[in-house]
C-alpha cells in the first residue's frame, strides 16, 4: 500500500509540537507579566481630579502633616478625605480668588463634598485598616511612596496581594520608628534588618498570612 504521508512529515509534527509548546510557554509568560505590569496595576499613573491637588507642594513644600487631612488614619479603618472645611481654613485667606480652587469654594457654598478620584483602589473584596499598620510603625512612604514629590498623587506599588505579603511575611524589612511614620522623606537606614527585628519586637508585631486576614 503507497505510503500516504512522506517521511517528512514526522519531523514536521515534531516540530509543530514543539512550537506550540514554546508558543503556550511564551503566552503564559507574557500574561503574567503583563498583570503584573503599569499597564494592568496603573501604578505611577497620575489620576484626573477635581482639582489638582498637589501633595508636593502642600507636604514637601509646606509641611503639612499627613493627619492634618487625613485625620482618621491612626483610628479607623480609612484614613479619610478632608472636607472642603479643612481646604478653606487656609484658601479662605490664601488663593481665595484663584480660578483653579472655584469648585472648592463652590463646594463650601453649597455644603456638597468635592467628588475625587481614589489613587490606591483596593478591590473591594480586600479589606485594609490604617490604624493597624501606621500605629505599628509602618509608614505612610512605605505605601504611597514619597508623596512629597508627586505633584499628582500616583499609585506607587502594584497593590496585588503578593506585594503584601512580602510586608506580612518579612516586616522587619519594613518597619519604623513611630515617630517617623508620618515622615514623608525618610530613608530606610543601612541597619534596617537589625533595626527592624528589634521594632518588631518592641511593637508585638504579629501580621498574618491567613486568606481571612484581608478577605472577609
Amino acid at each position: 500500500m503507497a505510503q500516504i504521508f512522506p517521511k517528512s512529515a514526522n519531523a514536521l509534527a515534531q516540530a509543530s509540537i514543539i512550537a506550540a509548546g514554546i508558543l503556550a510557554v511564551t503566552a503564559g509568560g507574557a500574561l503574567y507579566y503583563l498583570q503584573r505590569s503599569p499597564y494592568v496595576t496603573r501604578q505611577h499613573e497620575t489620576r484626573e481630579q477635581p482639582i489638582p491637588f498637589s501633595h508636593q507642594h502642600h507636604v514637601g513644600g509646606m509641611g503639612v502633616d499627613c493627619r492634618y487631612c487625613h485625620t482618621a488614619v491612626e483610628k479607623s479603618a480609612s484614613a479619610g478625605i478632608p472636607p472642603t472645611k479643612t481646604c478653606m481654613n487656609c484658601h479662605s485667606q490664601i488663593w481665595n480668588d484663584s480660578p483653579t480652587l472655584e469648585p472648592v469654594r463652590q463646594s463650601f457654598r453649597d455644603g456638597k463634598s468635592i467628588v475625587w478620584t481614589k489613587v490606591n483602589d483596593l478591590p473591594d473584596f480586600a479589606y485594609f485598616n490604617h490604624s493597624a499598620h501606621v500605629n505599628k510603625g509602618m509608614g505612610c512612604s512605605t505605601c504611597h511612596g514619597r508623596v512629597d514629590l508627586q505633584p499628582l498623587a500616583w499609585q506607587e506599588h502594584s497593590l496585588q496581594m503578593e506585594w503584601c505579603l512580602e510586608c506580612h511575611r518579612n516586616p522587619e524589612k519594613f518597619v519604623r520608628p513611630q515617630d517617623q511614620v508620618f515622615n514623608a522623606a525618610y530613608v530606610t537606614p543601612a541597619n534596617q534588618i537589625e533595626l527592624g527585628k528589634e521594632l518588631v519586637k518592641k511593637y508585638g508585631l504579629k501580621p498574618r498570612t491567613s486568606c481571612s486576614t484581608c478577605h472577609r
